[in-house]
């Protein structure tokens, strides 16, 4: 009898401690700018389609002036490795933007402290209803810079880092994007399957780093409701 009650204390003090271990899930609201790290971007809080949201749009289109490589929020004091990162944006292109822009907005993660090489997985809202297959069938695309943009991987692995969902420019979409080791899985609309699959993400399985609201050339985006959720 007393072994038995010595087994089961040790057990609840196994399962506790395990449970001290786990990763704290974070979440952010968007709902004010605390937090936030501006590079190369436009940030504000406003109310849009009903959600308390930041604003991200490109400071350089704002100028008038070419756009940069690396346009996001960074999330300060927030570190990622493996885990799930969801969030709802909405996008479409400024006014200004020339007819290249597609409202490209995503979630830069694993990202080092001076900006200079993260993955990213990204929409282009305006492709997910075009009336030419071939844009839809890149309305999600994965790069990781700063070695591996979307010209290169679509010259090289054509359709291996970008597919289809249907998307619609300014309205809201929820996204979740899973990482573990050097794979990551996009899933648009709260669906149960992936719309993009990536087995080799380029700066391999051990890469840590910040998490940006990221946006691409001549883009107006909102973002609301960032839930990280990280995994050992």
């Amino acid at each position: 009898m007393k072994t038995n009650l010595l087994l089961a204390l040790a057990l609840t003090i196994l399962v506790g401690s395990a449970g001290l271990c786990q990763p704290t899930q974070r979440k952010m609201p968007l709902n004010s700018l605390d937090g936030l790290l501006p590079v190369k971007a436009q940030v504000s809080v406003e109310t849009y389609l009903g959600n308390s949201s930041v604003r991200v749009s490109d400071s350089a289109m704002a100028n008038n002036t070419a756009g940069p490589e690396v346009t996001h929020a960074k999330i300060r004091n927030l570190r990622f490795h493996n885990g799930t990162i969801e969030v709802e944006l909405a996008a479409k292109p400024l006014a200004t933007a020339g007819e290249l822009a597609r409202g490209f907005v995503g979630i830069a993660f694993r990202m080092a402290d001076d900006e200079s090489k993260f993955e990213c997985i990204y929409l282009r809202p305006t492709n997910g209803r075009a009336q030419d297959q071939l844009r839809r069938n890149h309305s999600v695309q994965y790069v990781s810079y700063p070695d591996y943009p979307w010209q290169k991987l679509r010259k090289e692995t054509p359709e291996k880092y970008e597919s289809y969902v249907d998307l619609v420019a300014g309205e809201w979409t929820k996204i979740r994007i899973e990482v573990q080791g050097d794979k990551a899985r996009l899933y648009v609309h709260g669906a149960s399957q992936p719309s993009l699959i990536v087995n080799d993400l380029k700066h391999g399985p051990d890469q840590v780093g910040a998490i940006g609201l990221w946006i691409g050339y001549g883009t107006d985006a909102h973002f609301a409701n960032l839930v990280v959720t990280p995994k050992n």
